[in-house]
């Protein structure tokens, strides 16, 4: 048996992978001082074009981390309690730089029932509504909310079987909004789904705290529901570390904690995060830290939420660990995306106006661009160093982009994925620019987000914490750098001799190879007549020969290639007449 002690209730690329590999490395923060040389915007100079970025002091109300507000609804036996959200309340929480609620969606009337049409379209349409507002979803549900203390049996939460069918009837409904929902809490069981006070997930609900094996196996099925019921790209978040750990048979401490193997890697595991809902409220938060000692749970939350959702609310003050100097090393330590403003406000309160900013600043990543540099020559890149100043990394997926625009039009070049971004240190991202088109670009850092149906919505896009580089119609962020690519010199005027039916063709390097390395030639023969031949030799060739080319008079022209494209044809040789088992020059 497990033991819970009690507690009381006071969230299109246009490059293939190959030419468009990114690479990143941690690097150690640096003063980026670097000047752009005089020819700023030329790939071609060896020298790089340095652009330093300055940063902006403010909180960003950036997609699924920060403060979030508090929402729920009810579905009462009498048909009382259901509670739309509204459109302009959630304008107004962004108003307030707040991109997220927690949506606490209790099933009273269904305890003993399926679920019905009318629920389920209701819960469609909050997502629509939070969709239209740019406002994502921590989603919880839960059969009864607690009343007076103290809480006897019967608590009101559905049985086992019950609540593995009402999840398998909203699969479909959690897939389909999947876009707007961040991350999906355990709940379901005992009041306010926060898994204490149960009928059916203990063996004697008068006494919560003792769990056995079987009812262990009971909870974990309900996280293996969940998980099935979600894409891949979405996780669960569970009420205490023991849930986890019991779940997937970890030790507690760091040696229990996902590894780096592990993380990111949408393994179950992987994808199982935590909220704290009595976050400073004692020396085990009420029950939320329950190894001993309780140190080891400290050690394993901190080491395994690198990977994984963390957030919560605060419950009640408890001096000096629920002031400031407390809270904020434990947020840090804890790797907090989300914490609730409304509650517990005699604890929020304490902390002082400035320290709340500085919450609203840290929570979840905080995306910060030092530097970039636009280096030519013979692999021509972009490096670009972003330092996350947050507490958190994003945990779900966020695919970073740099984004060209130029005279064809938009190049979009893969970085790879900014949840590898981790709190606390700088991240050099580059890529290869030796294969995008000729022109003269501008360039941005994108953070859109991954799903498709809200890729293209700003407010879902991440905003770097710089001055002057948001582009707010576009949702990207202005790297303040100008890319010139070229393409070779045209080769000059080629050589041209017949040997009987061969015809061989010989050229010079062109003046200038461009932007990138050449990769080749073109040659062309083209006949009185209209017939054409084509040879491509690489790059170090400086003839070629054409063998069996039918009688008549031809004239050759040469195309130097690189990265971006093909520079203009040669000058037209001279003529060199065929004639079969004859040798003649170029007339």
């Amino acid at each position: 048996m497990m033991h819970l002690p009690l507690r009381t209730r006071v969230a299109a690329t246009l490059l293939t992978a190959a030419v468009a590999a990114a690479t990143m490395a941690a690097a150690a923060p640096a003063a980026a001082t670097a000047a752009a040389p005089a020819d700023s915007g030329h790939a071609a100079s060896t020298d790089p074009v340095v652009v330093t970025y300055e940063e902006n002091d403010a909180a960003i109300a950036n997609p699924a981390r920060g403060w979030y507000k508090h929402t729920e609804t009810h579905s009462r036996a009498d048909g009382s309690g259901w509670t739309a959200l509204d459109a302009a309340t959630l304008a107004s929480y962004r108003e307030q730089g707040i991109t997220q609620i927690l949506r606490v969606v209790y099933l009273e009337r269904y305890v003993d029932a399926d679920l019905d049409a009318q629920l389920l379209d209701a819960l469609t349409a909050d997502f629509q509504t939070a969709r239209e507002a740019g406002v994502s979803v921590i989603l919880r549900f839960a059969y009864v909310q607690g009343g007076a203390w103290p809480y006897t049996p019967p608590y009101g939460d559905a049985t086992v079987e019950r609540t593995l069918s009402h999840i398998q009837q909203l699969t479909p409904l959690l897939r389909a909004n999947a876009d707007v929902i961040e991350v999906v809490q355990n709940g379901f069981v005992g009041l306010w789904g926060e898994g204490y006070y149960t009928d059916h997930f203990v063996a004697d609900p008068a006494n919560p705290g003792v769990v056995t094996e079987e009812d262990w196996a009971n909870r974990t099925a309900v996280t293996e529901a969940l998980l099935a019921a979600l894409p891949e790209s979405r996780s669960v978040q569970v009420r205490t570390m023991l849930s986890k750990q019991q779940a997937f048979d970890r030790p507690t401490g760091a040696a229990g904690a996902l590894t780096e193997a592990e993380g990111f890697s949408g393994s179950p595991v992987a994808r199982v995060g935590h909220h704290n809902d009595c976050f400073l409220a004692a020396p085990d938060d009420w029950g939320t830290f329950l190894s001993d000692p309780l140190s080891l749970d400290q050690e394993y939350l901190e080491a395994d939420t690198r990977f994984v959702p963390m957030g919560g609310e605060t419950c009640n003050v408890n001096p000096p660990r629920s002031e400031w100097a407390s809270a904020s090393a434990e947020m840090a330590r804890y790797h907090y995306s989300y914490l609730n403003r409304d509650y517990n406000q005699d604890v929020l309160n304490s902390w002082g106006a400035g320290n709340l900013v500085e919450v609203a600043k840290n929570l979840g990543y905080r995306f910060v661009l030092k530097q970039s540099r636009v280096t030519g020559g013979p692999a021509p890149t972009l490096e670009i160093d972003v330092r996350n100043e947050g507490w958190a990394a994003p945990y779900n997926e966020r695919p970073a982009y740099v984004v060209l625009d130029g005279p064809e039009g938009r190049v979009t070049l893969p970085l790879g994925d900014a949840r590898t971004w981790a709190p606390g240190e700088t991240t050099t991202v580059s890529v290869s620019l030796a294969t995008v088109p000729a022109g003269r670009y501008t360039a941005s850092l994108a953070l859109p987000a991954a799903e498709p149906s809200i890729a293209a919505d700003p407010r879902f896009a991440i905003q770097t914490a710089n001055v002057g580089t948001w582009v707010a119609a576009d949702g990207v962020n202005d790297l303040q750098q100008t890319i010139e690519l070229s393409t070779p010199a045209a080769v000059a005027k080629p050589r041209i001799a017949a040997d009987g039916s061969d015809v061989r063709v010989s050229f010079s390097a062109p003046s200038t190879e461009g932007s990138s390395p050449l990769s080749g030639y073109r040659v062309a023969l083209t006949s009185a007549s209209g017939q054409s031949r084509i040879l491509e030799v690489g790059a170090t060739a400086s003839q070629a020969t054409f063998e069996d080319v039918p009688a008549g008079r031809w004239r050759a022209t040469v195309t130097a290639v690189n990265g971006q494209g093909d520079a203009e044809a040669s000058p037209r040789s001279a003529t060199a007449v065929v004639h079969p088992g004859r040798r003649t020059h170029g007339e």
